[in-house]
């Protein structure tokens, strides 16, 4: 045979080999996807695992924890449920946001046959019936993970049979405010036990156990009625000190005593509310505080607030236009709707206008009933009415005051219609009758009230579970 017949031939067996080798591993892969598919996956209406676009590639990403290792950790989890009687064999079971499929593989494996499992990016309304499973479990990949927890909950009491269990696993709930918080997501759901057990990466997690109830429970407050548990008194009285002598430069100390402020946030787990909300009513300017202190001082926790501007003045108006994220009511905040008369005083330096401070301000308010002299004139509104119409008891709300006055009539109204319980931690300015920077001596004639009606303000706000900060 000629050699380069020869090399031919060759080159020609290895090409083959190669071509055959490919194709084998291609097969291989073919062959692992579709069993990812059956076992794992199938259709969401075949009501077994249902496979989301992204699932795989999150769930080789999320750790170097081997799939052998994860199924034994959940059969190890499930094994102690049927021991101590939270799980059966004949339960139809369900397995919330499981990334792998690992949780469905280890139940199957104890003998829980009847078993589905669900994941998507967003947690939405799961594809089943009412009161479908007799067991749900849901591991750290889902209600810490979700944007939506109300949702969360509400689905899992949805689809869980009353009589059926819920488990939870945790990173969070480690305080009593994020576990209240957490309780109120399953008021529906009687709270069985709570304990520490090892995750899969060795570090604790919280596993948390309810019953579903066999009714939907009610919960009625009275229209002003707000409970103070001992956790949250705990936190205030965890917070710093009022200020409880009037000091002779208010400027100066009550600039200082910001530095002492103990952000709710930055001494509890805010998970497990529903909505983040930040009120600043008497905003002024973006950069008077929404800009210059709660977007860039305020700890939030990586939660994404709604920010609400309530600003009369419609100097400020304009700039808000831009601002994104930030929705502007152009009224004053008001003890009911009603045209409104003030006057504004303007400094007109140009540093004060950059800076948003000492532009103007709202000088005393007059409703219309008793109006009486030359003035520009502003729709006010229910604040308390709104408040209650936008907001909800399962919202996390931080609200700064500075409405040169008014609070002395809007808090009042808020604490009569109940919408205070609604606050959780409130940055307030309160006016009073202090000491002249110019005069020594001499008292500022704009205000009537003193610093011990302030005082008097302060100490019934946190008397109601608000914790309040006294703001400059």
């Amino acid at each position: 045979m000629e050699p380069s017949v020869y090399k031919s031939s060759t080159n020609i067996i290895v090409s083959n080999i190669l071509v055959r080798l490919l194709s084998f591993g291609v097969l291989v892969l073919l062959a692992r996807f579709a069993y990812v598919i059956t076992v794992k996956g199938q259709s969401c209406d075949s009501l077994d695992f249902c496979f989301f676009p992204g699932t795989l590639s999150s769930a080789a990403a999320s750790s170097a924890i081997t799939s052998d290792h994860r199924r034994a950790y959940y059969a190890s989890i499930f094994l102690d449920l049927i021991t101590e009687g939270f799980l059966s064999t004949n339960y139809n079971s369900l397995c919330i946001e499981t990334l792998g499929g690992d949780e469905i593989i280890a139940l199957k494996g104890i003998g829980v046959l009847n078993s589905t499992g669900i994941s998507s990016k967003k947690f939405l309304n799961q594809p089943f019936r009412n009161r479908t499973f007799d067991f749900e479990f849901s591991s750290v990949s889902g209600l810490d993970r979700t944007l939506k927890p109300v949702q969360f909950a509400s689905e899992v009491s949805r689809t869980l049979k009353p009589g059926g269990f819920f488990i939870l696993h945790t990173e969070s709930a480690n305080d009593e405010y994020s576990f209240n918080s957490l309780l109120q997501l399953f008021r529906d759901f009687t709270f069985i036990k709570s304990r520490k057990i090892d995750g899969l990466d060795s570090v604790a997690v919280n596993q948390i156990l309810f019953l579903k109830a066999n009714k939907t429970l009610n919960f009625v407050k009275t229209v002003n009625d707000c409970s103070v548990p001992k956790y949250k008194r705990e936190l205030i009285n965890n917070a710093e000190p009022l200020i409880k002598e009037e000091p002779l430069k208010p400027w100066i100390t009550l600039k200082r005593n910001i530095k002492n402020v103990k952000y709710l946030s930055s001494m509890v787990d805010i998970s497990f509310q529903n909505r983040y909300i930040y009120v600043d009513v008497g905003a002024r300017s973006y950069g008077s505080s929404i800009g210059s202190w709660f977007k860039k001082q305020y700890p939030k926790q990586d939660k994404p607030f709604e920010v609400f501007a309530i600003e009369a003045d419609n100097v400020f108006h304009d700039e808000y236009k831009t601002k994104k994220g930030v929705t502007l009511l152009p009224y004053a905040a008001w003890i009911r709707n009603e045209t409104l008369f003030f006057e504004i005083s303007r400094e007109p330096s140009r540093k004060n206008e950059e800076r948003g401070r000492g532009m103007g301000r709202i000088q005393a308010v007059q409703s219309s009933s008793n109006y009486v002299g030359n003035s520009n004139r502003i729709q006010g509104f229910d604040f308390a009415a709104w408040l209650k119409s936008t907001v909800v008891e399962r919202d996390y709300v931080v609200m700064k005051m500075d409405v040169e006055g008014t609070e002395f009539s809007l808090i009042p109204r808020l604490i009569e219609t109940g919408a205070i319980c609604l606050i959780d931690e409130m940055f307030l300015e309160c006016h009073y009758n202090r000491w002249q920077r110019c005069c020594p001596g001499k008292r500022s004639p704009k205000y009537q009230k003193t610093y011990s009606q302030c005082l008097e303000l302060f100490s019934s706000l946190r008397r109601r579970g608000v914790l309040v900060h006294q703001w400059w």
